[in-house]
């Protein structure tokens, strides 16, 4: 599965701002962040179907992870962003699950290259 992530950039705080990723297949997909001099960290998921989603505490109600299977993609809307939001976004693949997402990085396989996501206060 190969992964190709866009739609980052530049963007004051309490703006939006929407990631995509292509998926060369169709698999549970996640989102994973890394700030500098941080560790990687899980913000949300999406099974297979689109019928399951997990978010992280940190952007529930703010972030929303959708996907079209038609097109292979999946999407994260991103809203009222803030600086700790700060960080290099990785989407994911997670091909051992059918019906379910994790929010455990270890269960992806695939990874995307990242895409910058900087929020300026």
């Amino acid at each position: 599965v190969q992964l190709v992530e866009s739609g980052g950039g530049l963007v004051q705080a309490g703006g939006s701002l929407r990631l995509s990723c292509a998926a060369s297949g169709r698999t549970s997909m996640g989102w994973f962040r890394q700030a500098p001099g941080k560790e990687r960290d899980f913000v949300a998921a999406i099974s297979r179907s689109g019928s399951n989603t997990y978010y992280a505490d940190s952007v529930k109600g703010r972030f929303a992870i959708s996907r079209d299977n038609a097109k292979n993609t999946v999407y994260l809307q991103m809203s009222r962003l803030t600086p700790e939001d700060t960080a290099v976004y990785y989407c994911a693949a997670d091909p051992s699950r059918l019906y379910t997402c994790s929010n455990n990085e270890r269960d992806y396989v695939y990874w995307g290259q990242g895409t910058q996501v900087t929020v300026s206060s």
